[in-house]
């Protein structure tokens, strides 16, 4: 889910919803042989980080230059120049499923995976912060590090929640892509695409579930469009459809987002994107400034153009939409990732999470509010608002049960049974308890594209959790 330059993201330190109707899960307590166990497992991917092991020239990776963690003592040898991210390698987690999923998918992930041992997702090592000196060694060192390794084991529950969410978001999202066909509505689309992650996740209220509705938002629309009930609106053949949906175990999210099209003359506009995604993704690390990765961003995007119908268009990075960081229950955790070069100088810290998404765009490059709203969120850091209409109370109370501080849609609402609330929302709209997220639109006649992964800034190296075979 986009986080937009003015008016979006809240400012604040990362925790938990204030609503008290979360259950906090315990964490589970290791036995000697499980820590010992997991010590091991960590143990095969935190390889020597010695390039002259494979013959290199002994400098460490570049901003935008990954050396993939392989397996037991090994190290993939350093890609070349291109701004693309190696095979995805399973560790930490490194299970393998038990049973093989149906089609369409129905058995639950956590069925799939009864030791709770979920695929990780791609770890690299870190790159080197672009303005530390070239003979800084501290990001390689930590692979290496003991202290860093134990770090990981207090936090080996929140990665195991992060792992289930990602895996559930994977096997959604290749269904998805397998099942859709021109001219189905797009109500069809987000509700096939929603039950079955609720399925896969085994949704329970705030404990586990989707994070956000489903983006699907058509050409010159980028971000923040699900249709409300009674839309007609469908997927034509020469549609370009931003997919950007969030699953969540204990308010632990994976923001994930790809663009879809039938049509192969908008290939270059989705390498485009996809391409600058990945270099975004290559150059964030620990100590890393926001501001280089969206120059990086924007290196790699704005080198494009895309002829369609035979007009070419350079590819323009949408300026005012971003990445941004992601705590427990909160989607917009305070810092952004510019998508252009010139944003901050804030750096990412050690035990963050991330997503990592760009835009971009035929048009202008810039997104303004339209259309009919129906994304909500409730307003993180809000405390006590009185409120005079009842309604207004009793639909609180519901936002408070099913969604706390996740963002949810008119569709949702009407799935839970409530009916005439328009009035009720409204109210709590103006009186900022919850936030409206109207679709956020280019010019007409143009078209935009995204891609999305959530990233681990784990003590020891970076993983991109929700990284898959499909993208």
């Amino acid at each position: 889910m986009s986080a937009v330059q003015t008016g979006f993201v809240t400012n604040g330190a990362s925790g938990t919803p204030q609503s008290s109707s979360i259950k906090k899960k315990k964490s589970k307590k290791l036995t000697v042989d499980e820590t010992a166990t997991l010590i091991k497992k960590m143990e095969q991917v935190h390889v020597e980080a010695d390039a002259d092991d494979d013959g290199d020239d002994g400098d460490e990776p570049e901003a935008g230059d990954e050396n993939t963690v392989n397996e037991v003592g090994k190290k993939k040898k350093k890609r070349n120049r291109k701004k693309k991210i190696g095979a995805c390698n399973k560790d930490g987690g490194g299970g393998s499923p038990a049973k093989v999923q149906t089609e369409p998918p129905t058995i639950p992930v956590r069925e799939l995976y009864p030791n709770e041992n979920f695929s990780a997702g791609e770890c690299v090592i870190y790159p080197r912060p672009k303005d530390l000196p070239r003979d800084d060694q501290t990001a390689k060192n930590r692979l290496t590090s003991e202290e860093k390794k134990a770090l990981e084991l207090v936090s080996e529950q929140e990665y195991r929640e992060l792992r289930l969410a990602a895996e559930v978001h994977r096997q959604t999202r290749q269904y998805i892509q397998r099942y859709v066909k021109p001219d189905m509505s797009m109500i069809h689309i987000c509700e096939t695409l929603e039950n079955t992650a609720r399925q896969l996740i085994q949704e329970n209220k705030l404990e586990a579930g989707l994070a956000f509705p489903t983006g699907c938002s058509l050409n010159h629309v980028a971000a923040h469009y699900t249709p409300n009930a009674g839309d007609p609106t469908v997927f034509n053949a020469n549609d370009v459809c931003k997919i950007d949906f969030g699953t969540h175990v204990n308010g632990r999210i994976i923001d994930c987002a790809f663009t879809w099209t039938f049509n192969n003359k908008y290939d270059r506009l989705l390498e485009a994107v996809r391409e600058a995604t990945y270099a975004g993704i290559a150059t964030a690390g620990i100590d890393v400034r926001l501001c280089d990765i969206g120059e990086a961003v924007q290196e790699v995007m704005e080198s494009y153009e895309v002829e369609i119908d035979g007009k070419t268009y350079p590819v323009k990075c949408i300026r005012n939409l971003n990445g941004h960081s992601i705590a427990p229950y909160r989607i917009h955790a305070g810092k952004t990732v510019p998508i252009v070069k010139g944003g901050e100088q804030t750096r990412m810290e050690e035990g963050e999470v991330f997503a990592i998404e760009t835009f971009g765009s035929t048009g202008r490059g810039m997104v303004h509010d339209d259309m009919e709203v129906s994304h909500y969120m409730k307003n993180f850091n809000v405390g006590h608002v009185p409120l005079r209409l009842n309604s207004s109370k009793q639909l609180l109370n519901v936002i408070n049960e099913n969604f706390s501080t996740l963002a949810f849609c008119r569709r949702w609402l009407d799935r839970l049974g409530q009916t005439k609330y328009l009035m009720a929302l409204k109210d709590l709209c103006d009186k900022n308890i919850v936030d409206p997220y109207p679709p956020l639109c280019d010019i007409k006649g143009c078209y935009t594209a995204q891609y999305e992964h959530t990233i681990i800034l784990r003590p020891t190296c970076k993983e991109i959790v929700s990284k898959g075979d499909d993208y």
